[in-house]
């Protein structure tokens, strides 16, 4: 019996033996290692970038990109990936390899990216039969003309917007302005951009406005080229009058490619707006795309709405209750983030956006 015990313990020793030497302990997964990122920045100001990722036992990567990392992700099995910025910045790229069985490294790195602004689109003329130029700013030089223009800074704006204006957020560059709308936490706002005004300065009744601009996009904004009477000190909104040459609210296909222009004013103490009359709706792609030309024109009689030279809307300003409207105004560009029109941004949102305006220039009758 002792014999036939020993032979049965020597067979299982035996049995778990051969197991061991057949492999069959808990093989170590694999992690990636040695990972490393190269990127080459196109030098023609396309704001092309390509990105080359290598490491040790690395099967696939992954690449985010953008400010904060909110575009992508974008998966290679070669480590290679391309990007086009559409503005110029430093921006964070952020890639992950993975090996075989699932586990992963990760790298962040930052680049610093110039990109040239198109000037594709619709321009205008600088003169127009029996009208003189009387006033024009071509955002030349290297900042704001503080002559025309004045830093409206700040937070807790009207319609429940959520950004700060601050200056910082202005910048002038070769031939172009630019108002950038950033995620940043600044002055208990959430968000920053600009807010840029005329008054005191420059103030106008009666002519043609064109200002030629590119518009933001995305959930959550809300750019402006408009106008308040000069009054607005002294009777203040909306007695003064508001006149809103472009309003665009960002989000969808549909918004993107919609104006709207639009007329404010108080009536016996009642305010009034024509926030029923239709926008202008490209027929193709966005106001993003590329430069368009956003006009009025203004007498004792008609205010009247383009876009491109094409009228979409007109309004008579000869009642009594809109003389508001025969007196001087000022100019206001700003881009606002959020508010009651357009809610606030989302996860799709991509920040930075921003507003370029490559002119503004003011007719008046001979």
């Amino acid at each position: 019996m002792k014999k036939i015990l020993s032979f049965l313990f020597l067979s299982f020793s035996l049995l778990v033996l051969s197991d061991c030497k057949d492999g069959n302990d808990p093989v170590a997964k694999i992690t990636p290692s040695n990972l490393d990122m190269e990127t080459t920045i196109s030098t023609d100001g396309s704001g092309l970038v390509t990105f080359l990722a290598t490491a040790a036992d690395a099967v696939k990567f992954v690449f985010y990109f953008g400010e904060d990392l909110t575009a992508g992700p974008v998966n290679s099995t070669d480590g290679t990936a391309t990007y086009t910025y559409k503005q110029s910045g430093t921006y964070s790229v952020k890639v992950l390899a993975y090996s075989g069985d699932d586990l992963f490294i990760d790298s962040t790195l930052e680049i610093t990216v110039q990109v040239n602004i198109p000037d594709d689109g619709y321009s205008t003329p600088e003169s127009y039969d029996g009208m003189v130029l009387a006033w024009q700013d071509e955002f030349s030089g290297d900042a704001l003309n503080l002559n025309f223009w004045t830093h409206e800074t700040g937070g807790n704006w009207f319609n429940n917007e959520l950004q700060y204006y601050q200056s910082e957020n202005t910048t002038v560059e070769d031939g172009y302005l630019t108002i950038k709308a950033k995620k940043e936490n600044v002055g208990g706002e959430n968000y920053t951009s600009s807010r840029i005004i005329t008054q005191n300065k420059k103030t106008f009744k009666y002519g043609r406005v064109d200002i030629r601009a590119i518009l933001p996009k995305g959930q959550g904004m809300w750019p402006a080229l408009w106008m308040l009477g000069s009054s607005i000190s002294t009777e203040g909104w909306p007695k003064c009058g508001e006149i809103d040459i472009m309003e665009m609210i960002g989000g969808t296909v549909q918004r993107e490619k919609t104006v709207f222009g639009t007329l404010h004013w108080d009536n016996a103490g009642t305010k009034v707006c024509t926030c029923d009359k239709p926008g202008y709706v490209l027929s193709e792609g966005s106001f993003n795309d590329e430069f368009h030309v956003f006009s009025i024109t203004w007498d004792e009689s008609l205010i009247t709405w383009y876009v491109d030279d094409v009228k979409f809307n007109e309004i008579s300003i000869t009642p009594l209750e809109l003389n508001e409207f025969q007196k001087e105004f000022f100019f206001i560009f700003n881009l606002a983030v959020g508010g009651d029109w357009p809610g606030s941004p989302n996860e799709t949102t991509v920040f930075p956006q921003r507003m370029i305006v490559d002119y503004i220039r003011v007719f008046q009758p001979l």
